[in-house]
């Protein structure tokens, strides 16, 4: 009986995976596959209001429509011309750019501004389109299921810590899955063959690479990973995407393709580079924030990830972390009873104080844990009609290690009144024009470039420090 019992068990497994097997629009080929295209569209729609509502999109209507119409030009000609795209530039300075399950492709500015002309945006749009298509992001989904996403914690903080902070959602972890090479490679082929049939020059696209391969890869910053962390780069890439665009060019009978460098320079003039010190930023172990006027006290040594909707502190041994953010509630008691019934909190003690003239609660509560309960230090604290809210968290066994910290920080919270800081501006792209022949460095020297610049702008513009301009060359300076 129990024999019958395990053949009925892998007939009804082998059945279920046979099911689950789909054609890959791109290569006709049958795969393992657990999402349907409506499951696609709708892990999407979710996906994308998760990463919207973490790392926010960044606010330029032109821009937007800009990087759309390059977009929506490629997909009718792609493998999934029925599916319906969405292109979003987001409000980050890490260099990537991500697609998700769906035909939600999201831009950063980030690369936006080391990329150097409209072909080799069209190059990179098309290699996350590629993604789309050969449903490399949703075979990934389904090769992870449901597992929790790694954020960088190394200790057995690691899943809690996702799981109180918001970001153990299955929509935000999909940003952080990495292709393998052999996707990698297929996206790059499918990136050339949709950017040349709309008329670019996709030999631009292996420029791009070219200013990777300068940079220092495998970095997160502002919570998001950058292109290496979940883009490999494939063995000869540069010289593959060359030998693919000639194919391309060769069978389709392209002339005249586009590159539309001074296009695309006039479209990013002005867009901000680097991090946005307007939405916070550290200086001297104290957090600032000038367009929500509010400062605070950091740990010495601890680790910050400045993100749209939250700030994420990180002690340096891992086992401690405080993470910082706004309520969508109206008090600090509703803030507070709406955490403990969202996290299912013991209250062990809580009253109602003042922090620098600010309205606040202060509440201790322990939570479970993957390892063990948690410890948790909450302020809850009320300032021009906004609920700001801290928790501390650690293991019970090391809270009294960390509860001075806690509380410091969080005492701490203050009105930022410093004019100094309050008007702080951040870095944007200029666009100028260079009217004698010379060498880029003496051009941005020209235009007051610092010397310590000088090595970042080289790789912004795409360019080594001795090339030689034309009279007329638009280049890539930074300015407030």
């Amino acid at each position: 009986m129990k024999y019958i019992i395990r053949i009925i068990v892998k007939v009804t497994v082998l059945m279920a995976i046979f099911t689950s097997c789909a054609v890959n629009p791109v290569t006709g080929k049958r795969e393992l596959m657990l999402l349907t295209e409506s499951d696609e569209i709708e892990l999407g729609r979710t996906t994308d209001q998760s990463i919207i509502a973490m790392y926010g999109i960044y606010e330029d209507a032109a821009l937007k429509s800009y990087i759309t119409d390059i977009g929506n030009n490629m997909v009718p000609i792609s493998h999934r011309p029925n599916l319906k795209f969405e292109f979003k530039v987001m409000d980050s300075p890490v260099i990537n750019a991500f697609a998700v399950p769906g035909g939600y492709v999201y831009i950063t500015r980030g690369i936006l501004a080391y990329l150097n002309n409209e072909a080799e945006l069209a190059g990179v749009i098309g290699h996350e389109i590629g993604h789309v298509t050969a449903r490399h992001s949703a075979k990934q989904y389904s090769n992870a299921q449901l597992a929790q996403f790694g954020l960088g914690l190394g200790s057995v903080l690691s899943e809690d810590f996702a799981r109180y902070s918001g970001l153990a959602a299955q929509g935000i972890g999909l940003l952080f899955l990495k292709f393998s090479r052999d996707n990698e490679r297929q996206s790059d082929d499918l990136g050339v063959e949709y950017s040349t049939k709309v008329g670019y020059d996709a030999r631009e696209m292996a420029n791009f690479f070219k200013t990777l391969n300068r940079m220092q890869g495998g970095q997160t910053t502002g919570g998001l990973p950058d292109w290496f962390s979940t883009h490999p780069n494939p063995a000869d890439r540069i010289v593959a995407i060359g030998n693919e665009a000639v194919k391309w060019q060769q069978s389709t009978g392209a002339s005249n393709l586009k590159i539309n460098r001074d296009l695309y320079m006039n479209k990013i003039n002005g867009v901000i580079a680097g991090p946005n010190p307007r939405q916070g930023f550290v200086e001297g172990n104290v957090f600032y924030h000038p367009d929500l006027k509010f400062q605070f006290p950091l740990p010495a040594g601890w680790n910050v990830t400045n993100m749209p909707t939250q700030v994420q502190i990180l002690s340096a041994d891992e086992r401690a972390a405080i993470i910082f953010s706004i309520s969508q509630e109206k008090t600090t008691a509703g803030a507070g009873a709406n955490f403990v019934t969202n996290t299912k909190a013991t209250v062990t003690n809580q009253e109602d104080l003042k922090v620098n003239g600010l309205t606040a609660r202060r509440l201790v509560s322990v939570l479970a844990g993957q390892s063990g309960p948690l410890q948790v230090l909450s302020y809850f604290i009320e300032k021009d009609d906004m609920i700001f809210v801290f928790h501390g968290f650690t293991a019970q066994t090391s809270y009294g290690q960390y509860q001075a910290l806690f509380e410091s920080s969080m005492k701490g919270f203050a009105p930022l009144t410093d004019r100094q800081k309050l008007n702080v501006k951040p870095d944007r792209i200029r666009i100028r024009k260079v009217e004698q022949a010379m060498t880029l460095e003496n051009a941005l020297r020209k235009f007051k470039t610092p010397d310590e610049k000088l090595n970042d702008l080289s790789l912004m513009n795409g360019m080594e420090l001795s090339t030689n301009l034309e009279v007329g060359t638009l280049i890539k300076t930074i300015d407030k």
